[in-house]
């Protein structure tokens, strides 16, 4: 800080000024800030205006000095800011505390992007009241902030700022209250998926002829007696034992969900199209014109049909054996093509794996043949693990058999049914005979096939029916399948939608909502982030947002009053760089002052 003389000439006379300035850093180097104008002043000699100034700044610090230099507290005088008016209060400092500290960074957020989506008016829209969207809001940010069941949510909701945020008193809110808000939303969530599609098709102005659609399933506690829809069935989550359900989740190119639907948990992916397409239709309105892409889960011609039927395109990996057809061309090393990969922006020193492809044309279908480095070891990996299984339960059949265990012809049969079917990647690479008239299992290796699937490893084959797309287009839109896989981590893990305690079918269909909803939320952060180039994780901002909280402070003033003022503490440079990065504004709430006479 320091003292600047400024000349202006008005006719023949010279006018000087003198100004307190100060040096301060901005993006285009330092650059000197007023602080204010003293007037003509005489500050002394020249070779004094540093001394001068640093005496003024240790002044305006609130400092005392030994010696009052009256030129300095003139200064001074003119450089503080007026005081504002009305009765001021003498405060004790020894007695100032801080009490109710609860975590805002986070939740604010969460709630600015309900309000940037409009979810209040959705959730008005769909005829809920005003309890039930405050309700549905904070368990959607529950979701999204730290997930937990509704018997614990109403704890963790009073040591957020969600009180204060909303402006709601959460104090008497118990569990039961939670539960029926469950019951009221679950006939609306069509209505509210719906409506929400649209706005953010507005708001981020999405693409939406590509729809990524896949399934995953997620598990139970408990038997769940009374939910028909809880079966067993294949376990994407390696669990078996429990009883679960199967999650369609459709997102578009941006990984903004679309529609999701819940099915029973035996149900198998190809069955599941058809009413998929339905609701997707249901949800966005569109008939027709759009590029579906499924994995090889729903590659059957039925499920191909069913799509060009509702007059749109497809997109699908095709299923392993399908790869015979193109043996020689597999084998041919001519005409293949890199793809060009560009690596991560989060890891620009990421190495990408060698991709090459080759266009093949059958009839009105496009198939693109893609080989990859690093699956080579991964499809002989599986397929070793898959043949040392089934070789050790055919010796555990056979030992059976031998012994007089299994005697019964037809049993022994479906015991080696089973087995094919268990390991069918591999089981046809061998030939399983049973003889009844010596009681013995046996089998045979035919290496010609198995050498053929050994040509083939790290292949797979990619077929649509559109005709105008590049060979490294359809590679890419096919890869978008990942932004599903993505989501249903996010959902199970971060969003913590697995394992379901609820044992009502309309509840646990209202519970995948609300993490489906939560996902909307986390979708719409991110998506500000990439727009201002910021590649980051929901996980990662809500970690630096933590520490942003709201608290009361205590000021005991010496007269017996006691003035409370509720605030938000002072944003860091990390919190504002989020606040400006989504677009919201630093204050997390209006400061609330209240006076009382004693602690």
């Amino acid at each position: 800080m320091y003292l600047r003389r400024t000349t202006r000439r008005v006719g023949d006379k010279t006018y000087q000024n003198y100004l307190l300035v100060e040096s301060v850093a901005t993006p285009k180097g330092p650059r000197q800030r007023v602080i204010c104008s003293l007037g003509a002043l005489a500050p002394g000699p020249k070779d004094a205006w540093l001394g001068t100034a640093r005496r003024l700044q240790a002044a305006l610090a609130g400092q005392t000095a030994l010696v009052p230099d009256a030129t300095v507290e003139a200064l001074a005088a003119r450089a503080r800011p007026p005081r504002p008016r009305g009765p001021g209060i003498t405060i004790d400092p020894d007695r100032v505390t801080f009490e109710d500290e609860r975590e805002a960074g986070p939740v604010y957020v969460g709630h600015q992007m309900w309000r940037l989506l409009q979810l209040d008016t959705i959730l008005a829209d769909a005829g809920l009241s005003r309890r039930a969207q405050r309700l549905t809001e904070v368990m959607t940010l529950n979701r999204l902030v730290r997930p937990a069941a509704e018997h614990a949510m109403p704890d963790w909701i009073r040591r957020t700022a969600l009180a204060d945020i909303l402006g709601t008193d959460f104090t008497a809110l118990s569990d039961e209250a939670l539960y029926r808000n469950l019951d009221r939303l679950h006939p609306q969530r069509a209505r509210i998926e719906q409506a929400l599609a649209a706005r953010e098709r507005t708001l981020f102005n999405l693409d939406d002829t590509i729809y990524l659609y896949d399934l995953t399933s997620t598990y139970f506690e408990g038997r769940c007696p009374r939910n028909p829809q809880a079966k067993r069935g294949y376990s994407r989550d390696h669990r078996p034992d429990c009883k679960q359900v199967v999650i369609g989740l459709v997102l578009d190119r941006d990984g903004f969900p679309k529609a999701h639907e819940v099915f029973d948990g035996n149900r198998h992916d190809q069955t599941t199209v058809e009413e998929m397409l339905t609701r997707l239709e249901e949800r966005t309105g569109r008939r027709g014109g759009a590029t579906v892409v499924v994995d090889r889960g729903m590659a059957f011609a039925q499920n191909l049909a069913q799509i060009r039927a509702r007059g749109h395109h497809y997109l699908v990996a095709a299923r392993y054996p399908e790869r015979g057809d193109h043996q020689e061309a597999f084998a041919n090393d001519a005409d293949w093509t890199d793809v060009v990969r560009v690596p991560s922006p989060r890891n620009p020193g990421q190495k990408k794996t060698r991709v090459v492809i080759k266009r093949q044309t059958v009839g009105d279908e496009v198939h693109i043949l893609c080989r990859s480095e690093t699956r080579i070891d991964k499809d002989r990996a599986i397929r070793d693990t898959h043949e040392q299984r089934l070789l050790a339960d055919l010796r555990k059949l056979q030992t059976r058999v031998a012994r007089g265990r299994l005697r019964d012809a037809g049993k022994v049969q479906e015991a080696i049914g089973r087995l094919k079917e268990r390991y069918s990647r591999v089981a046809r690479y061998y030939v399983i005979t049973y003889d009844a008239a010596t009681g013995a299992v046996s089998w045979t290796e035919q290496a010609e096939k198995k050498a053929a699937a050994s040509a083939l490893d790290g292949t797979y084959l990619l077929k649509t029916d559109r005709q105008d797309l590049a060979d490294d287009e359809v590679w890419r839109l096919y890869i978008l399948l990942t932004r599903v896989e993505a989501a249903f981590r996010a959902l199970k893990s971060p969003l913590m939608e697995r394992p379901i305690f609820h044992h009502l079918e309309h509840r646990v269909q209202t519970h995948i909502f609300l993490c489906v909803l939560a996902y909307h939320l986390l979708v719409a952060i991110e998506k500000r982030c990439l727009d201002q180039g910021r590649h980051t994780s929901w996980a990662t901002l809500r970690e630096q947002l933590s520490t942003h909280q709201v608290a009361t402070v205590i000021l005991p003033a010496i007269d017996g009053r006691v003035l409370k003022i509720r605030k938000a503490s002072t944003p860091d440079d990390g919190h504002r760089e989020i606040y400006r990065i989504l677009q919201v504004s630093p204050e997390v709430m209006k400061p609330v002052k209240t006076w009382t006479t004693s602690r």
